[in-house]
């Protein structure tokens, strides 16, 4: 028992030891550099890659029973195109969100399987930088498809 006790006054004294050996040099460590101001760390972003002049279109789509509608399609083009040059897709709370160029008049497109397709205007000029739609989907009549195209 007596070498025991030896053995852990030894344990506990080369720890002791150690922490202090960690205490001092903890003392010693360099101060760190000046931290730079915001304004230095931003890199100034190229009118290509900026949202500044963009028009954020976000909002909701929803089923003919109030229900959230995950995966609706969401179409944009500008009111005098043809072709359709956004797109996305509701995520699982049927909430969706897209930015496009300000400054012109779009057409958004809504569609789901299932569902009849539902089209509205929307006015990206200048003043409002964002819209919220909310979209209620409703039952495509018998033997029309919806959502395809």
């Amino acid at each position: 028992m007596k070498k025991f006790l030896q053995f852990r006054g030894f344990g506990a004294f080369s720890l002791l030891l150690l922490l202090s050996a960690n205490v001092g040099s903890a003392q010693e460590a360099p101060a760190p550099p000046p931290a730079q101001p915001p304004a230095a760390r931003e890199k100034k972003k190229s009118g290509k890659d900026s949202h500044a002049n963009d028009f954020l279109l976000k909002g909701t789509v929803f089923t003919d029973r109030a229900l959230a509608l995950p995966g609706a399609e969401l179409l944009l083009r500008r009111s005098n195109e043809k072709k359709f040059r956004w797109e996305t897709q509701t995520n699982s709370r049927g909430e969706f969100a897209i930015r496009v160029p300000q400054g012109s008049d779009y057409e958004v497109v809504a569609r789901a399987k299932g569902f009849a397709e539902q089209t509205r205007s929307l006015a990206a000029k200048s003043g409002a930088r964002e819209e919220n739609m909310i979209f209620r989907m409703e039952v495509a009549p018998k033997g029309k498809k919806g959502g395809t195209r």
